[in-house]
């Protein structure tokens, strides 16, 4: 996985840190979907949570073809759906004083969202609303349940498909937007299903784009996240993130908590990008599950200051810290063999430098994740590095992603 200048991980120079629902980030390697390692500053990302007293006010929405909120809650709230998981949980025992009778599980259930996606039944959610679950509940607007049936996850992108049996008249297919043409400052409406408290829909701007968000697998990082202040509360999770034309640009993930440790919305949340959803899903339907390819490496960001304190050949690229064990990296690349540290931060010295991956310039690890995410594992990228002061090509043999 990979590491920015200062010295976090996941490529966020001085950025707050990006913790998937109620997943912690941990070491990982830098893959189509991921970059590994821990996140650097004091904010951390949680499962979609409580929400304090006062709630972010909607924005007016631009005129011309967007359609006010009403219009779009009208139109598509009602292939919105609310999502039951119910799954089995060990219950600890006292070692002294424990029944060895009792129950050594219980059931328990959580409430997350999702949407229709088209008209044979599929539904889309996030992996974390799912995980675990003996047994899933898909509830409609018109009181209707159902039960479903999971296609499959992808921890990775905190993805899941699931399938209902239902009348395609009675379905409503939401429609899917281009999160690639998002822009700071676009308006957009969140509907889901906040502590229950069926298809609400809150409304707010695109505050950031391009924002790396931790995955659940505890492997790394989901790229190109979509950042909003439209209320996302513990129920949100898997719902659709619209734009002003009523379109789907993201599934609602993570929020940030900031310092405080206040357990509700701070009017950041975060979507996972509509683009990526659409390419999972597929992927789910038809095979079940998602390969993704996987470098396997560890890495910090130059910037010409460290690259001229250190008399590096190059300013700009990234600094093989470390390759993960088997990896496709460890058979063609080299990681640090010093440390050294600056301003506080720690770098891993005496590694190559990456600097193009299939003739596109790599100076951030997003601009290499994006890369290695048009692959398949098995497939061959070419990289051109510097080790030592001395500018190679190589081709390194994509491996595929391993299991959480």
């Amino acid at each position: 996985m990979a590491t920015d200048p200062s010295g976090s991980r996941y490529g966020i120079p001085h950025a707050a840190a990006l913790v998937a629902a109620a997943v912690l980030g941990g070491a990982v390697a830098l893959g189509g979907a991921a970059v590994t390692g821990s996140l650097g500053g004091s904010s951390t990302v949680r499962e979609i949570v409580s929400s304090p007293a006062s709630a972010n006010p909607p924005v007016a929405f631009a005129r011309g073809r967007a359609l006010s909120i009403n219009e779009i809650y009208r139109r598509w709230a009602p292939g919105v759906v609310q999502i039951t998981s119910t799954s089995l949980v060990d219950v600890p025992q006292d070692p002294t004083f424990g029944n060895p009778f009792a129950p050594q599980q219980q059931q328990t259930q959580s409430l997350g969202s999702g949407f229709v996606m088209d008209k044979a039944g599929h539904v889309v959610t996030n992996y974390h609303v799912v995980e675990g679950s003996t047994d899933v509940e898909v509830s409609f607007s018109n009181g209707e349940r159902l039960r479903a049936s999971i296609v499959g996850t992808d921890a990775a992108t905190d993805l899941a498909v699931l399938k209902i049996k239902a009348s395609s008249r009675a379905l409503t297919p939401l429609s899917w937007g281009n999160s690639d043409a998002v822009s700071v400052g676009d308006s957009v409406v969140a509907i889901g299903n906040p502590f229950g408290y069926t298809r609400s829909a809150t409304a707010g701007i695109v505050s950031a784009i391009d924002r790396p968000l931790a995955a659940p697998d505890e492997r790394g990082v989901i790229s190109h996240g979509i950042q909003t202040d439209a209320a996302l509360n513990h129920g949100n999770s898997g719902g659709p993130l619209l734009s002003a034309a009523g379109e789907v640009i993201g599934v609602n993930s993570q929020i940030s908590t900031g310092t405080t440790g206040q357990e509700g919305n701070l009017g950041i949340g975060f979507a996972i990008p509509s683009n990526t959803v659409r390419k999972v899903a597929a992927d789910l339907i038809s095979h079940g599950r998602v390969d993704h390819a996987f470098l396997g490496i560890s890495a910090n960001e130059l910037t010409p200051q460290f690259a001229e304190l250190f008399n590096l050949p190059v300013s700009r690229g990234l600094l093989v810290s470390g390759v993960d064990e088997g990896s496709a990296a460890a058979k063609a690349l080299r990681g640090g063999t010093t440390q050294e540290t600056v301003a506080g931060q720690s770098w891993a010295l005496g590694g190559d430098i990456i600097v193009k991956a299939d003739g596109i310039d790599t100076p951030t690890l997003d601009k290499l994740r994006d890369v290695i995410a048009d692959h398949e594992p098995g497939d061959t990228i070419e990289l051109v590095i510097y080790r030592g002061k001395e500018r190679q090509t190589i081709e390194v043999t994509l491996g595929r992603q391993p299991s959480p």
